[in-house]
């Protein structure tokens, strides 16, 4: 294809549409799942009629992604950025107490009266965004240490930093992950990668060392083979109702473990539910919609007008491919419990938003691949 080209917008349009389909069909069943994950509780019909909410406001946000060409990202990677800093420090300043108050041991959500959101959710495409601009306006200095790998570490250090202190050390480590990742596919030598690893490997290590629960939470999954008879480890638990389903599962609402044994059974352990209710062929579909999700996705990556599309289109689907693989990881009892969400699917309207708003964007550089940069 020429320097100059443009493609119509028809040419990758079978791209979005089975985006479409994919997204639509994880928020709907997310929204019925997560009612029946819920249905325990008395405001059952209020988690589902928020969740609703957000999907509807993640339509929204969607539809203008889509719309708007994803080169216009570009030019607001840095105010982005700054703004992200920014919702982040408020939760952990004093003086705003009031608006961003503790919430099982942590302070990550920023409320105005009736109206939260989780500024670490914005961070997770303020970070890709950020660091597909840089790595695009650097291009091949980005083999280099100094000149190349160095700056992407202010910004994505400072970022992965103040998520920690909420303290959130799963969404910290992915937002770093994300940065990393658009920094490698850029063409970062590997030898970096290696070595800021290993320093990324002990500063984790310290810190689950350091904090009780991430202690308990490690041990946990370290003793799972001798902890089968332990009835509040929520690894075992999620284990149970994974097993429990069986085939076909054991209906819709008729989970058992979400009385009271598998602690946020709608967000964190959502898959989990799915398998004991839905049973295998429940969970072969979900994870097949985001393996078909991450296929499609990276082929749009592949196929990029230019690179700061392609670096996008990267960050983005491994955004919400990593996020998924983790949440199905913890519930099967592969690694330690992260707290990572099911994107589209798990309880909290901020998750549910950016990645409705993410794969707007996503489908906005699929639909318009062929295009080619004429600057």
């Amino acid at each position: 294809m020429t320097r100059g080209h443009i493609a119509h917008p028809g040419d990758a349009r079978w791209e979005t549409r089975l985006l479409a389909v994919i997204v639509a069909t994880l928020t709907v069943f997310g929204i019925v799942s997560l009612y029946g994950a819920a249905s325990f509780q008395q405001d059952a019909m209020g988690f589902a009629i928020r969740q609703t909410i957000g999907a509807v406001l993640g339509g929204v946000l969607l539809l203008l992604s889509l719309g708007v060409d994803y080169h216009r990202w570009r030019a607001f990677a840095w105010p982005m950025l700054l703004a992200t800093i920014a919702a982040l420090l408020i939760p952990l300043l004093p003086v705003t107490q009031h608006w961003a108050p503790e919430a099982n041991g942590a302070r990550r959500w920023v409320r105005f009266g009736s109206l939260s959101f989780q500024p670490a959710e914005v961070a997770k495409f303020a970070i890709v965004v950020w660091s597909a601009m840089l790595a695009t306006k650097k291009g091949e200095r980005v083999r280099g240490f100094k000149r190349g790998v160095a700056p992407f570490l202010v910004g994505i250090g400072l970022v992965t930093l103040l998520i920690l202190l909420e303290p959130d050390l799963s969404m910290a480590a992915l937002v770093g992950l994300l940065g990393g990742l658009v920094l490698f596919t850029a063409g970062a030598k590997i030898g970096h990668f290696l070595l800021l690893g290993m320093g990324v490997l002990l500063l984790g290590f310290q810190q689950i060392k350091d904090a009780h629960f991430r202690a308990v939470r490690f041990l946990d999954w370290l003793n799972l083979s001798t902890a089968t008879n332990d009835p509040d480890s929520q690894i075992i638990q999620s284990l149970i109702g994974m097993g429990s389903g069986g085939f076909f599962g054991v209906g819709f609402g008729q989970g058992q473990l979400k009385l009271g044994h598998l602690q946020y059974a709608y967000s964190d352990f959502l898959f989990s539910t799915i398998g004991e209710e839905w049973g295998l062929l429940g969970v072969i579909v979900i994870a097949g919609c985001y393996a078909l999700f991450c296929w499609v996705g990276f082929r749009i990556a592949k196929t990029a007008a230019d690179p700061f599309g392609r670096y996008l289109a990267t960050g983005i689907t491994a955004a919400i491919g990593i996020t998924a693989v983790l949440h199905m990881a913890v519930t099967l009892g592969l690694i330690p419990t992260t707290g990572l969400t099911l994107p589209f699917m798990s309880y909290g309207r901020s998750s549910l938003m950016m990645s409705l708003l993410m794969a707007g964007v996503l489908m906005n550089i699929g639909r318009y691949r062929g295009r080619r940069a004429t600057a």
